[in-house]
């Protein structure tokens, strides 16, 4: 567990550090080009690498409505910031020795979401370290499975806040 729950001007938001053994060109490759973000995260992306850009989220779960964003910050390979259906999802890479620190922070709409949330980007950081190594790396869905339920517990557990629905628990 590597996300932590903090409050940035105000917002609620979960934040996340990893060091890389990667290049930073590497690791920017892997969550900008929407081939390779289809490998980690939640949803298949399609947008065009500028500012302003609109960006589609499209779930493989039939009942998940796609979702619309924009982009709001691209500096490569530095800074990748988009809206995502009204939360900001921001990734910034650090050089840091043979490799680099993706710095990853989520700002929540609401902070009850944090432990739903943090398990679940959890799951799909773990899935991005996977595509990096060179290992097969499947997005995870957005239902709840045995790992995320764990994760989520431990956060629980941890004091961060909670009681947002679960995706799938019905």
């Amino acid at each position: 567990m590597n996300g932590t729950y903090v409050e940035i001007d105000g917002r609620p938001a979960l934040h996340f550090e990893r060091s890389l053994p990667h290049s930073a060109e590497r690791v920017w490759r892997a969550i900008t080009d929407p081939a390779e973000i289809r490998h980690w995260f939640p949803a298949a992306v399609e947008y065009e690498q500028r500012v302003g850009a609109p960006m589609s989220f499209r779930f493989d779960d039939p009942d998940a409505p796609p979702t619309e964003g924009k982009v709001t910050e691209l500096d490569p390979p530095r800074l990748f910031a988009f809206d995502w259906g009204g939360e900001q999802l921001r990734f910034e890479l650090e050089p840091a020795g043979d490799g680099c620190r993706l710095l990853f922070t989520h700002f929540l709409s609401e902070r009850i979401q944090a432990a739903r949330d943090a398990a679940g980007w959890e799951t799909c950081l773990t899935e991005l370290d996977r595509l990096l190594a060179g290992e097969a790396a499947e997005a995870p869905g957005i239902g709840v499975t045995p790992e995320w339920r764990a994760l989520y517990d431990k956060y629980v557990a941890a004091g961060l806040p909670s009681g947002a629905e679960v995706p799938g628990s019905d």
